[in-house]
C-alpha cells in the first residue's frame, strides 16, 4: 500500500502547528488502513478453513449415519438429523435346497443393516407338491432372491466379499462345500422388483386364462364331434332297420 508522504514548508509557527496535525491524521489514516486489510485476510482464512471443516462433517455424518439403525426414517442421533442412505439391492441368482429368508438374514446381516428379503419360489416344487398331495410339511425350494441393504456401499462391498465365496465355513453345514452366487444391482430399486412381480402374476394369469380357454375351445369340438357322430350312428341304424323291412317285404312276396 503507497503511503503518503507529508512535505512540510517552514513557515509561521502557527502553520507549522497545522501542519503537524495534518501529519497525525494522515499517519492515523495508514494505521486504520492496513488493519482493515489485515482483518480482511484473516476473514478469507476463516472462511476457507469453515469450508473444509464442513466437508470433515459431511464425511463424518455419511459414516455414522451408516452405523445407526434404520427403522424406514431419517436416523436422529443426539438431535441432529443425519443424511438418509440410500438402499441397494443384491440378485441371488441360485439358491441352494434347505435355504430361506431366515438363513439368508443370518448369513448377509453381518455385512450391514438388511432390509426386505424375497425369495422366488420353485414353481416345479409347488406343482410337485400338488400332484402327491402330502399332508406331511415339505420345505419349499426357491430358485432366486433379491436382499435390500440399508446401504448402498454395505450392498457394494457384501457383493463384492461373498461373491463366488463358500457360503459357510463350518464342515457340518449343508452349505460348506456351496458358493455364493451374488450381484450388485446398480439403479435398480425394490419398486422395479414389485412392478416386475406384479407383470409375472399378470401374465400368468393371461397365460392360465388362455391355456382355459384353449381347453374350453378342444372340449366343445369334441363334444361336437362326439354330437354329430351320434347322429350319423342313429341315422345309419335306422336305414339299415329300414332296409331290412324291406329285404323282409321281398321275400315275403
Amino acid at each position: 500500500m503507497k503511503k503518503r508522504r507529508s512535505i512540510l514548508l517552514v513557515k509561521p509557527e502557527s502553520d507549522q502547528s497545522e501542519h503537524s496535525e495534518e501529519e497525525i491524521e494522515t499517519e492515523d489514516v495508514e494505521d486504520k488502513s492496513q488493519t482493515l486489510s489485515e482483518n480482511e485476510d484473516d476473514q478469507d482464512e476463516k472462511v476457507l478453513s469453515d469450508a473444509d471443516d464442513d466437508d470433515e462433517n459431511e464425511d463424518v455424518n455419511e459414516e455414522n449415519s451408516e452405523k445407526q439403525e434404520v427403522n424406514g426414517k431419517t436416523p436422529k442421533e443426539n438431535g441432529k438429523s443425519q443424511k438418509k442412505r440410500k438402499p441397494g439391492i443384491i440378485y441371488i441368482s441360485s439358491i441352494p435346497k434347505h435355504m430361506n429368508v431366515t438363513l439368508i438374514r443370518e448369513y448377509l446381516s453381518p455385512f450391514g443393516d438388511l432390509g426386505r428379503v424375497f425369495l422366488q419360489p420353485d414353481k416345479k416344487f409347488l406343482t410337485r407338491k400338488k400332484k402327491l398331495h402330502s399332508t406331511k410339511p415339505l420345505a419349499m425350494h426357491f430358485t432366486e432372491g433379491w436382499v435390500e441393504f440399508l446401504s448402498k456401499r454395505r450392498a457394494k462391498q457384501a457383493a463384492e466379499l461373498l461373491n463366488n465365496q463358500p457360503i459357510s465355513t463350518k464342515k457340518n453345514s449343508r452349505f460348506c462345500d456351496i458358493l455364493w452366487s451374488l450381484k450388485y444391482l446398480p439403479r435398480f430399486k425394490w419398486v422395479h422388483l414389485s412392478e416386475r412381480l406384479t407383470y409375472e402374476k399378470q401374465m400368468y394369469k393371461q397365460k392360465l386364462q388362455a391355456e382355459i380357454s384353449q381347453a374350453r375351445k378342444e372340449a366343445n369340438f369334441f363334444q361336437a364331434n362326439l354330437d354329430k357322430s351320434e347322429r350319423v350312428k342313429k341315422v345309419n341304424k335306422k336305414k339299415a332297420k329300414e332296409e331290412r323291412k324291406l329285404n323282409k317285404a321281398k321275400s315275403d312276396d
